[in-house]
C-alpha cells in the first residue's frame, strides 16, 4: 500500500477560493505553469475543475516533484504533465514552448525579492503575447506601505526572524516590477485570511512570439 501523501492544511482551505478566481481569469484553453507546486493539492484541484487547460506543475526539489507526481497519478488526470524541475530564480526556465498562464501561490513572501523579480521576468519571457495571457499570484501583501491585518504583520515578523530576506511584499513594488516587464495594472481580489489574488495581464507585446 502506498504511503499517505503529504497534505497541506492551508492548501486545502484556499484551493476552493483560488479556483473561483481562476475560473474567471484564466484563458479557456492553453497551458498553465504552476511555479512551486508544493504538495500538488492545488494543481490537482484546478485540473479536475478546468479540464480544457493543460497544467504544468513544477518544483526545484526532487522529493516534492515525486509527491506531486504521485498525487496526479492517484487522481488519474490526463491534463496534468509530469512536474518539471524549475527554480523560478534561475533564468532561462527549462521550457520549450510558450505559456498561456503562470500561477504562483504563496511563493514570493517565503523567498528573497530576487525570486519575485525572476518570476515576473520569466512570465514576461514565456507567456504568449496575448491580452488573455496572465500571471496570477496569491498570498499576503502590504498596501500603501501598511499591512492589511495585524495577523499579516505578525506573519511578516516571523518570516523575517527566520530569514531576513523573506517577508510580505509591497503590492506597489510588485506592480512597478510587473509594469517594467510589460504587464498592465493588476486586478486585485480580496481572499479569505487576509490574502490577495493579484492578476497581471499583458499590456504590450514582450516575450517569445506566439
Amino acid at each position: 500500500m502506498a504511503a499517505p501523501l503529504t497534505v497541506s492544511a492551508p492548501a486545502e482551505r484556499n484551493k476552493g477560493p483560488i479556483l473561483e478566481v481562476l475560473r474567471r481569469v484564466l484563458p479557456a484553453s492553453g497551458t498553465v505553469l504552476e511555479v512551486a507546486s508544493g504538495t500538488g493539492q492545488h494543481v490537482v484541484h484546478f485540473a479536475q475543475a478546468l479540464p480544457a487547460l493543460e497544467w504544468l506543475p513544477s518544483e526545484p526539489d526532487a522529493a516534492r516533484r515525486a509527491i506531486v507526481a504521485a498525487r496526479v497519478a492517484q487522481a488519474s488526470l490526463a491534463n496534468v504533465r509530469a512536474p518539471i524541475a524549475l527554480d523560478a530564480s534561475a533564468l532561462p526556465w527549462p521550457l520549450e514552448a510558450t505559456l498561456d498562464a503562470v500561477l504562483a501561490i504563496n511563493l514570493i513572501h517565503i523567498a528573497p525579492w530576487p525570486v519575485a523579480q525572476a518570476l515576473v521576468a520569466g512570465a514576461a519571457e514565456y507567456l504568449r503575447k496575448e491580452p488573455s495571457s496572465v500571471l496570477v499570484l496569491y498570498g499576503p501583501y502590504r498596501q500603501g506601505g501598511q499591512h492589511t491585518a495585524d495577523s499579516n504583520a505578525a506573519f511578516n515578523a516571523s518570516l523575517r526572524a527566520e530569514n531576513p530576506a523573506w517577508g510580505v511584499r509591497d503590492l506597489e513594488a510588485l506592480t512597478e516590477l510587473a509594469a517594467a516587464h510589460g504587464f498592465g495594472p493588476p486586478e486585485i481580489v480580496a481572499m479569505p485570511a487576509n490574502n490577495l489574488t493579484v492578476v497581471f495581464r499583458r499590456a504590450r507585446g514582450l516575450g517569445k512570439p506566439a
